[in-house]
């Protein structure tokens, strides 16, 4: 995954002229889960309805200009891999450092569950 690409499209933004921020996510395989067992790699599904939902709300949110996200989805991805890039563009940086956080938890509890493989 390249963030140049979302980095670009944010930048075609008809409104981009208002942005004094471009703030972005870059989610990898960690070789160690959360409870310190070691990991092999993950699996990442997406629930798009609730996805497109979250985006059009944030996108609303104050002093936000766009969000654009690709996720690794449906794949085996191996530690070190990127699983996600979030890219938040907006005014002023407390807006956008908000709206990435809270995007950013939205998704990671209601949008995505991954499968882990150990070792």
């Amino acid at each position: 995954m390249d963030p140049t690409d979302l980095i670009h499209k944010i930048k075609n933004h008809p409104e981009f002229d208002k942005a004094g921020m471009i703030l972005c996510h870059n989610g990898v395989v960690r070789g160690t889960s959360r409870d310190g067992r070691k990991v092999s790699g993950l699996q990442v599904s997406v629930d798009h309805q609730k996805l497109n939902h979250i985006l059009e709300k944030r996108k609303k949110m104050p002093g936000i200009i766009d969000i654009r996200i690709k996720i690794a989805e449906n794949a085996y991805l191996s530690v070190g891999e990127d699983v996600m890039l979030l890219v938040v563009a907006g005014d002023f940086r407390e807006n956008v450092i908000s709206t990435l956080s809270i995007t950013l938890d939205e998704i990671k509890t209601t949008v995505t569950s991954k499968t882990e493989f150990f070792v």
